[in-house]
């Protein structure tokens, strides 16, 4: 494998574990602040405030990182059953698998007989790597990990909500609120800015839109717990 492919594949592999912790953070904050919303409109005991709100931190965490451990593992494995399946089809159609590297090569807009050049050379050297290449864009023996992915979550989701929880924790009775109801907008805002570098997106659009989703969270929480 070539230098390039195997930075490619380490940057892949850095921007999903990057990107589950944008997704962990940003899921760490509206669960921990709309829990606390929601008990904090019940009851104004402060002790159980705060407990649900470290409750619900630690839950959200590990929901989080399992959530992701299963779903990056799934893809692992998926990944590895196509390169399972192409090795057979090696041993039983070699012919049919020439013709896909080269079919591969001449929609690239390749010559057919240059194509079936490229073609031979490569399934000559490595043809189960060539295969799941052509055909899946994937690069044998680098699957994602579902292990960073999930740390990345756990630790991100934790971090999150501890935003919301410590400005309804430790700031005065009288700033509890808005300054929750701040915390939590600013927090929102950096997970949107983060997510929109991370997939080349609308820098701006993504921090109005998460920090409209946390308001909304924040009033949804806070009338279901003044219903009770």
């Amino acid at each position: 494998m070539s230098d390039n492919v195997k930075t490619q594949r380490n940057m892949e592999e850095r921007l999903n574990a990057i990107r589950a912790g944008v997704l962990g953070s940003n899921d760490g904050i509206l669960t921990v602040v709309g829990v606390l919303f929601s008990v904090a409109a019940a009851t104004p005991n402060q002790f159980t405030i705060l407990i649900a709100g470290i409750a619900d931190l630690f839950a959200c965490a590990f929901s989080m990182a399992s959530g992701e451990y299963a779903s990056v593992s799934s893809q692992s494995d998926t990944e590895k059953a196509a390169v399972a399946k192409e090795e057979r089809l090696l041993h039983t159609d070699f012919a049919q698998q020439v013709q896909a590297v080269t079919d591969f090569y001449v929609v690239k807009g390749v010559t057919p007989a240059t194509a079936q050049e490229i073609a031979d050379d490569l399934m000559s050297k490595n043809p189960l790597a060539t295969v799941v290449r052509v055909k899946y864009d994937i690069e044998l023996g680098h699957y994602m990990n579902p292990w960073e992915a999930a740390i990345a979550s756990l630790f991100s989701a934790g971090l999150g909500g501890i935003f919301p929880l410590f400005a309804m924790a430790f700031l005065p009775t009288d700033y509890k609120f808005i300054g929750t109801i701040a915390a939590t907008a600013v927090a929102v805002a950096l997970t949107g800015f983060l997510s929109a570098k991370i997939g080349h997106g609308l820098v701006k659009k993504a921090m109005i839109r998460n920090v409209i989703i946390g308001l909304l969270t924040i009033a949804i929480h806070y009338g279901i717990g003044k219903l009770f």
